[in-house]
């Protein structure tokens, strides 16, 4: 297994959109997403403008039930 990349938050929220989320939400700086096909799934991003720092990064993937590989994938799309 891969070791996470530093990301931004937008490129989080990016690949989490193509891997099927939509924004249902946002309050204040923290989104919330949905997934399309799969309600049991809900996400919620703080959107700042430094890096998510690794270990949110991996319970943000938990959330979304990606992994690693799959999370590298959405990343590499762009």
């Amino acid at each position: 297994m891969q070791r996470l990349p530093v990301v931004k938050a937008e490129g989080v929220l990016r690949a989490l959109l193509r891997a099927g989320f939509y924004i249902h939400h946002q309050t204040g700086s923290h989104v919330r997403l949905l997934h399309r096909t799969r309600p049991e799934l809900k996400v919620t991003i703080s959107i700042h403008s430094g890096d998510i720092p690794r270990g949110t990064l991996k319970r943000i993937l938990k959330q979304a039930d990606l992994s690693a590989e799959e999370f590298l994938d959405l990343l590499g799309r762009e």
